[in-house]
């Protein structure tokens, strides 16, 4: 019966010449290089991410070149810094249960796979074969163990991700209290309490185990103790569960766990409404159409077998986070949408809302409600939250950006006035805590600048200029003019940290004076100031000198017009970053997101040649398959949603309602946009030699401009390029909005 369900429900797969979309996605592709990619299993925005973690971990857990030490239920993707989750290890065990070692549990692996939904692995020290699936809320296990009558399962409730984070690293995940109980004849059941990681807030999380069979034998440990009991406990110890079975004869063991933050009762509902039944193939092909749809959201053609590959690659891993925790509110009562580890919004309003905004407007939405509900009952709208508290903020309160972005593009269904309310209070009220909600204003509001009095001090102050624009606009869209006019006044504040000097973005004093000695390559972090002390947040004055979104003709202004801001930003490209001992000096760097706006600058220039010179090379450059393709952190999807706007040839300015033109990657790539609309890109001619744009129809009308209106994409229609070797005149004419244009907007 649960086999004819999940078929039912299964969508009709997509195609592309001849294949599954999931057959292009490489979940391993991030695990190494810094981008911190989890390779296990799970359904999109689902909170369940059953994994393999390993010594010498990650934020992810895993390494590609460590002993595999078991399988946690909960991870968090492409972050960096302090990690989060990792609960309740399972790990396999074949023999003598009194000669077990725990710090000895590691084992090498073998014939290690993974698509979307499903990881598999042998780990040779037990010789045991692992299976891995999902479905929201619950993990699903199958092992194949060797003929043996001593084959056992561990369950350790005290497991979290403990990664090497460096320098001035925050504490470390770690348990304070956790028990566990062994309800035979086939359950065990508990609840770990932890402390620490991005956020340092405790948070308590239960779980329910049931296993396909009957144990043989089971017992408990506390620390390194085992017994023959049903029950253990302890504070900042070890604690888990094991059960033995004969696998003599059937040797395939299933398990399934599911989890909650409420209780370990709610836990057994998830797992027993999610997943009823043993049939492990059945909840795969469930997890695998769910993936097909979603990458089915965007259908490309052409381009080249890589291409295609990192393309749906991206577009899965922009599929993670945040969780959908939605009926596991243990913070407060609520019947909204509830979403959990936006790990940051610092990262992922740039990119990744306004991708989401596009191919996904119901998760968009019911994100958005999650953020408003969080606000109502927090008094702040988050930057970054993880496991009901909220986590460091990097620079402004971006949360701003992300409600912006929605309500320019008209998302409907969430309430616009509560959240105007939450960005007014992020704009005019002082934050007790500015590192983990709302902004630091004092200085902001008088002197019109953030100065190093503060922390981030010149990268918070055009953030939160950036933020102050985007207040605007909600303002303006609620038919606030005078709030709007005020908000629109203070996002002139970038410039109030502007060196014509330097040319760049430069620290200031509380009495006005520039940081001296200054370099406005310099890189932060350096052998002075750690990454939260820093005058920029991982960043140089170049770097943030870039960072006005809403104002690039202000910026061609204050360089001397369209040919210097050329020179300039062609500066900023041509001269690669270098190395001082142990630090970088940063030109551009794509493996940040302060650098993402960059390439798409010269548009507003009237160059956009440039742009499609400077993005295709960052696409072939700095995107790649294989487990080294990422260029750094992903970021809870934040580089590879970069990578599927640029390759379909569009770019957002988040917070705004227009999308830049550049060179697409594929001759054609639908965007499916729900409700029957669909937004088609071709680029006619179009090859890694043939990138440029010689000239453009949109539905049939030539169109010379270098971007489009969202309501252009929105509607539905087509979007025709002409592409060729050489540049053209195309798009130099009419400019995108900014603040700083004659005509205004």
């Amino acid at each position: 019966m649960l086999a004819l369900v999940l078929c039912q429900a299964a969508p009709a797969f997509n195609q592309t010449n001849g294949r599954r979309l999931i057959d292009y996605a490489d979940p391993f592709v991030g695990t190494e290089n810094g981008g911190n990619i989890v390779p296990g299993a799970q359904v999109p925005f689902g909170f369940v991410h059953v994994s393999p973690d390993t010594e010498r971990p990650t934020t992810a857990g895993y390494n590609s070149y460590e002993n595999v030490r078991g399988f946690s239920q909960t991870h968090v993707s492409g972050t960096g810094g302090a990690s989060k989750y990792g609960n309740f290890l399972t790990t396999p065990y074949v023999g003598d249960i009194g000669k077990l070692r725990f710090d000895a549990l590691g084992s090498p692996k073998a014939e290690e796979s993974a698509s979307p939904g499903y990881y598999t692995v042998r780990l040779t020290r037990p010789d045991v074969k692992a299976e891995l699936t999902a479905t929201r809320l619950v993990a699903f296990h199958r092992y194949t163990f060797p003929a043996s009558p001593l084959s056992h399962l561990l369950i350790d409730v005290s497991s979290v991700v403990q990664p090497e984070t460096g320098r001035n690293a925050f504490k470390n995940p770690h348990p304070v209290d956790c028990w566990v109980r062994v309800v035979a004849p086939n359950r065990i059941e508990g609840s770990g309490n932890f402390v620490g990681g991005w956020n340092q807030s405790p948070y308590t999380i239960h779980f329910s185990a049931e296993f396909s069979r009957p144990f043989a034998s089971f017992g408990t440990w506390r620390d390194e103790r085992i017994e023959p009991l049903t029950v253990a406990a302890a504070s900042e110890a070890k604690v888990g569960a094991y059960a033995t079975f004969d696998t003599t004869d059937d040797r395939t063991i299933m398990m399934k766990v599911g989890v909650s933050f409420i209780s370990p009762e709610k836990a057994r509902e998830n797992l027993l409404s999610e997943t009823p039944g043993w049939d492990f193939d059945a909840v795969r092909r469930r997890a695998e159409a769910l993936w097909e749809e979603a990458l089915g959201k965007i259908n490309v053609e052409g381009g080249t077998e890589e291409q295609r590959r990192v393309f749906y690659t991206a577009l899965f891993h922009s599929h993670y986070m945040p969780h959908d925790l939605s009926g596991e509110n243990a913070w407060w009562e609520s019947n909204e949408p509830h979403y959990e580890d936006f790990y940051a919004i610092w990262d992922t309003f740039r990119t990744h809302f306004p991708l989401l905004t596009l191919i996904q407007p119901e998760r968009q939405r019911d994100m958005l409600r999650s953020l408003v509900d969080t606000y109502v009952h927090t008094g702040w709208m988050p930057d970054s939250r993880i496991a009901g508290a909220n986590g460091m903020t990097q620079g402004g309160s971006n949360g701003d950006v992300v409600v912006a972005d929605a309500v320019v593009k008209g998302v409907k269904g969430f309430d616009y006035a509560k959240a105007y309310e939450a960005l007014v209070k992020n704009a005019e009220v002082e934050s007790a805590r500015p590192l983990y909600e709302g902004r630091a204003l004092e200085e902001y509001k008088r002197l019109g600048y953030v100065s190093m009095n503060y922390p981030r001090s010149a990268s918070r102050t055009v953030e939160y200029a950036y933020d102050d624009f985007c207040v605007a606009e909600v303002a303006r869209a609620l038919g606030k003019t005078a709030d709007a006019e005020k908000y629109l006044q203070r996002s002139k504040n970038w410039a109030n940290v502007w060196s014509d000097e330097t040319r760049s973005a430069r620290p200031r004093t509380g009495d006005g004076r520039w940081l001296a000695p200054f370099v406005a390559s310099h890189f932060y972090p350096d052998r002075d100031f750690s990454y939260w002390d820093a005058p920029f947040y991982e960043g140089s004055g170049l770097i943030y000198g870039t960072y006005v979104p809403h104002d690039a003709r202000g910026l061609i202004n204050r360089l001397g017009g369209d040919d210097g801001f050329v020179a300039w930003l062609d500066a900023f490209f041509d001269n690669p970053p270098t190395r001082e001992p142990g630090f970088r000096q940063g030109l551009y760097n794509h493996n940040n997101e302060p650098n993402f706006l960059a390439p798409f600058l010269y548009i507003h220039a009237g160059l956009p040649e440039r742009t499609q010179e400077r993005v295709r090379h960052i696409l072939a450059t700095e995107y790649t398959t294989g487990r080294a393709g990422l260029p750094g952190n992903d970021d809870s999807g934040a580089m590879s949603s970069w990578y599927v706007w640029a390759a379909v040839g569009l770019y957002p300015n988040a917070g705004q309602p227009f999308y830049y033109i550049c060179s697409p990657l594929f001759e054609r790539s639908t965007i499916d946009l729900g409700s029957g609309r669909v937004f088609v890109i071709e680029a006619q001619n179009v090859s890694a030699s043939n990138l440029y744009v010689q000239s453009a129809t949109l539905d049939g009308r030539a169109l010379e401009r270098a971007w489009l209106k969202h309501e252009e994409v929105a509607q539905g229609g087509r979007l025709v390029l002409r592409m060729g070797a050489a540049p053209s005149a195309w798009g130099r004419g009419e400019r995108p909005p900014s603040m700083s244009s004659p005509d205004k907007k």
